[in-house]
């Protein structure tokens, strides 16, 4: 049995549709598998309204995906409900509207412009008469994590110590430092995004497939066999790296 996963969309729907044309050519050489995307799906690309269209559409025609909720997918989800409400992951000098987040460029592909240069309260209407109910209802149903054989997906990790059914929704989709400085093994094997790296790694207790496709870099998509996995590409599949070797120095 295999799973495959996507990483950090963030509104590119080509390379999304690129990733799943990867993995149905995989399918077709291995056999079927659930496809799991770590969330993410909107802000900085240029189409997350059409990447929530795509992965909406796949869902209702039943195809096996699953599609977990990151912590960008939450600010938009909390703009819409209340662009005043603060969003408890972030800096307190940041807002969903900064143009360093991308809600904008998320307002955007639903018609909404310049929303960074004008009045919150006015560009919270915009939004409101632009985003379909659907699209919301879809982002506000998202889970944080899904269990699949010996795998948890998460957007961003996990606290250290905690049980995974006491794993808070805040740290699911936003904790770093003590999730990835962690050596020691989680129990399932845990595959997430959030943190950009320059390619996807295997790190032993984790497997981190955010590529940076928000930053121009590519989108991952691997197919995970118990604890090995391997990167889909146009060459077929290609073993994941270990992480780098750490240097020590005396003194």
């Amino acid at each position: 049995m295999h799973l495959y996963a996507i990483g950090d969309i963030h509104g590119h729907l080509g390379l999304l549709k690129g990733a799943h044309d990867l993995i149905a050519t995989d399918m077709a050489r291995h056999g079927a598998g659930q496809v799991v995307h770590v969330g993410d799906l909107v802000d900085r690309g240029p189409d997350s309204k059409g990447v929530i269209d795509f992965l909406m559409q796949g869902q209702a025609q039943e195809r096996d995906w699953v599609v977990l909720k990151g912590n960008h997918d939450r600010m938009f989800s909390r703009f819409l409900n209340d662009p005043l409400e603060p969003e408890p992951g972030l800096r307190a000098d940041l807002g969903w509207l900064h143009p360093k987040l991308g809600g904008p460029d998320t307002l955007a592909s639903y018609g909404v412009r310049n929303a960074a240069d004008r009045p919150v309260a006015k560009v919270h209407a915009d939004a409101l008469a632009a985003v379909p109910q659907a699209h919301r209802d879809f982002l506000a149903s998202r889970p944080a994590m899904h269990l699949a054989q010996d795998c948890v997906f998460v957007h961003a990790g996990l606290r250290p110590g905690v049980p995974l059914d006491r794993q808070a929704e805040t740290d699911l989709i936003w904790i770093r430092d003590v999730f990835l400085i962690e050596v020691e093994s989680f129990g399932p094997l845990v595959v997430h995004g959030h943190t950009a790296i320059k390619e996807a790694t295997h790190y032993g207790n984790r497997i981190n497939i955010d590529s940076g496709a928000a930053y121009g870099g590519p989108l991952s998509a691997v197919v995970i066999e118990g604890r090995e996995a391997a990167l889909l590409t146009p060459r077929g599949r290609q073993k994941l790296p270990g992480p780098p070797p750490m240097l020590f120095q005396n003194g």
